[in-house]
């Protein structure tokens, strides 16, 4: 491979890395500044596998809810890799790096989470709403879009 082209795994190590630490940046600042701590973040990911004993379990619920971020993260960069290979995604990676993190949120939250420990949630009011929908969609969607862009070889005319 050459260094323009680094090996497809590579590329997916780096995006997770890039846009699991653009989005759990968002939590942390979005939800610090209304008094929340980045452990109590981590921990609230890590209420997903382990329900409300995250939140007494300290650092080692936090590490695991560090974890469990960027797996989500890989997953969600491979979803969107594996998919740009097959349909023409890289073409306009605005609107689809958007409909990703549109579909993101909706995935997460209407199906992962309910199923989850966590449970079924209301709607969150407009603004925690529209920063978890803007977060998925710039800090994950579309930087995904130009990664898949510039580095996932196109399977399709």
């Amino acid at each position: 491979m050459s260094a323009d082209h680094p090996p497809l795994w590579k590329v997916l190590a780096g995006a997770t890395l890039l846009v699991g630490t653009l989005d759990i940046s968002d939590a942390f600042i979005f939800y610090g500044l209304r008094g929340i701590s980045p452990i109590r973040i981590l921990q609230g990911i890590a209420s997903g596998v382990l329900g409300r004993a995250a939140f007494s379990m300290g650092h080692r619920s936090a590490l695991l809810g560090l974890f469990f971020h960027f797996f989500i993260a890989f997953s969600a960069s491979t979803v969107f890799f594996l998919a740009s290979g097959r349909l023409p995604l890289t073409r306009h990676p605005f609107f689809y790096g958007t409909l990703f993190g549109v579909a993101l949120y909706c995935v997460m939250n209407y199906i992962v989470l309910p199923l989850s420990k966590i449970g079924w949630r209301p709607t969150p009011p407009l603004v925690p709403l529209v920063n978890g929908v803007a977060a998925l969609v710039f800090c994950i969607g579309i930087p995904l879009a130009f990664i898949a862009r510039r580095y996932v070889p196109q399977q399709i005319a």
